[in-house]
């Protein structure tokens, strides 16, 4: 099949609403998500991305045994609460708090496999199970009622994170002085965590529940190699997970027996290793 060929298929596809609609959706939740993973990476939060994608599987079992019509009622407001759960343990000197998040992802994961399993209706729950964590062609199907959801979060939450932006940047950096100003560091950080929780919970039909911390971390991560300044990082970090979650998108759509978000995530990994290179012949 030539390039022409290959466009032209895409161009079909793109007639279809429903493909639109995945397009729009996997773009917002990836800039969202690079937005939030700078932070987390520089404050060496990563894990809590990690634990709260597999809280977001547990109580996404719960949800599809109990048939919601709609899972975001359930899975939200348990990962958010998971998320400030994780803060507080964090923040406690009396517990280790990667020992707390790790009993919560671990525990959460198990659960949700039980329930799966011991109350699920479907016969297929090995399929479901790895549906679930690794993401599915769901994205594809979504409802225009659901994507309005997510454009309103996507957008609410880059709005609260531009709005706290210098003051995010300065709890990054230096959470002793801010509080020492009179800023309250615990509230910021409490919204930082309800706001990843939020797009922990969407990105999960966009790559699952095991690959969501790839789309927090992999864009940071390729953005600090070459990028000196947070505000630079935090661009370059939106723009690298945007055109990783098109490219994988574009891949899945045109040839389906790649998944979609195995393929975004094997993207972003790749411009990963590129930005690597790039960076070694630069020093020499």
């Amino acid at each position: 099949m030539s390039i022409s060929d290959i466009f032209q298929k895409f161009s079909y596809y793109l007639t279809f609403p429903f493909v639109r609609y995945a397009i729009i959706v996997g773009i917002l939740i990836a800039f969202c998500s690079a937005l939030l993973g700078v932070t987390l990476v520089l404050k060496r939060y990563s894990f809590i991305g990690d634990g709260l994608s597999h809280v977001a599987f547990g109580s996404m079992a719960i949800a599809t045994v109990i048939k919601l019509t709609n899972i975001y009622y359930l899975v939200m407001p348990i990962t958010i609460v998971a998320a400030v759960l994780m803060l507080c343990a964090s923040n406690n000197a009396k517990v280790k708090g990667d020992a707390v998040i790790a009993i919560l992802s671990s525990g959460a994961l198990a659960f949700g496999y039980l329930v799966m399993n011991v109350f699920g209706a479907s016969a297929n729950v090995s399929g479901d199970v790895c549906t679930t964590l690794f993401g599915s062609i769901s994205i594809l199907t979504l409802s225009s009622g659901k994507v309005w959801f997510c454009l309103v979060v996507c957008l609410l939450v880059s709005v609260i994170y531009f709005l706290m932006y210098n003051r995010i940047f300065a709890v990054t950096f230096d959470e002793n002085f801010m509080a020492a100003m009179g800023v309250n560091v615990k509230l910021y950080n409490l919204v930082y965590a309800i706001i990843t929780a939020v797009i922990i919970v969407l990105a999960m039909d966009l790559v699952g529940s095991l690959l969501i911390t790839a789309l927090l971390v992999i864009p940071s991560l390729t953005a600090m190699r070459v990028m000196k300044s947070f505000k630079a990082v935090v661009f370059y970090s939106a723009l690298i997970s945007v055109v990783g979650a098109f490219v994988g998108m574009f891949i899945a759509i045109v040839s389906p027996t790649f998944p979609v978000g195995s393929t975004i995530v094997m993207v972003d990994l790749i411009i990963f290793i590129i930005h690597c290179i790039i960076k070694r012949f630069i020093k020499k």
